[in-house]
């Protein structure tokens, strides 16, 4: 019934919940390159629409949530190459994570949830790990890995291709959230349908190597608000769904 924003909560704002009940939502996202239209920030935009609407569907089906701060810096390899990406190491990034956990649960949360719009294998690989320990000290813990198919079917047809890093699916989101900061080169850009997940079992680690020169694949200038709305939409049905069992595991 209570959806808590951590970043903008006063410390009485969260002694006020009941803790052990409420579900944690970590969004993370990262800082790296998204075509010549988007800003570095839209894995982290993603995230944090995906957190707001799984968030008002858990509330709406009774749960208190809490939205931790969005983790910004995590490894992106793949875009390393352009200017403006900030990659971490994947043990900076376990770390971190094991030590958000550790400090949510000294303050009596049992719950955690993990949401990734950045899709960096790299990175998966690192948040899955950390997964593995959170769950292993004790903790209820759920990741909806965007990349598995159960979730990716639901995305679209471009995200299913493996051609949608700053294409159509996540300019869209970034339409309906932040149009601002949506660059007017969008409209003109051509459609680039070389899969990234393709280029990834076939051992390619760059996006240059994957064939995108100005990191960018699919179709970025089909991109709607309206579509960016419905994918929010979904995407918070996909966090709602993974976190309601953890009320539930006790």
């Amino acid at each position: 019934m209570t959806v808590c924003w951590l970043a903008t909560a006063t410390y009485e704002d969260v002694a006020a919940l009941d803790r052990s009940r409420a579900i944690a939502v970590v969004p993370l996202g990262a800082t790296e390159a998204h075509g010549p239209h988007l800003p570095l920030s839209t894995d982290g935009i993603i995230a944090e629409a995906m957190a707001r609407s799984g968030a008002e569907r858990l509330s709406a089906e009774g749960a208190t949530v809490v939205v931790i701060p969005t983790v910004a810096l995590t490894p992106a390899p793949f875009a390393e190459a352009f200017p403006g990406t900030l990659s971490v190491r994947p043990e900076t990034l376990i770390a971190l994570l094991e030590d958000v956990a550790d400090g949510m649960a000294a303050q009596g949360f049992t719950r955690l949830v993990f949401i990734s719009a950045h899709l960096d294998p790299t990175h998966l690989r690192a948040v899955r790990e950390a997964v593995e320990t959170i769950r292993a000290d004790g903790l209820r813990v759920a990741f909806p890995d965007l990349t598995r198919k159960a979730c990716a079917s639901r995305l679209g047809e471009e995200f299913q291709t493996g051609a949608c890093h700053a294409g159509r699916f996540e300019t869209s989101i970034v339409l309906a959230e932040r149009p601002e900061l949506v660059r007017a080169i969008q409209r003109s850009l051509a459609p680039n349908p070389n899969s990234l997940s393709v280029a990834i079992r076939a051992g390619q680690g760059t996006f240059a190597e994957a064939g995108g020169p100005r990191a960018y694949f699919g179709w970025p200038a089909d991109a709607s608000a309206e579509e960016g709305r419905t994918l929010i939409d979904t995407l918070g049905a996909i966090l709602a769904e993974a976190a309601l069992p953890l009320l539930h595991d006790d």
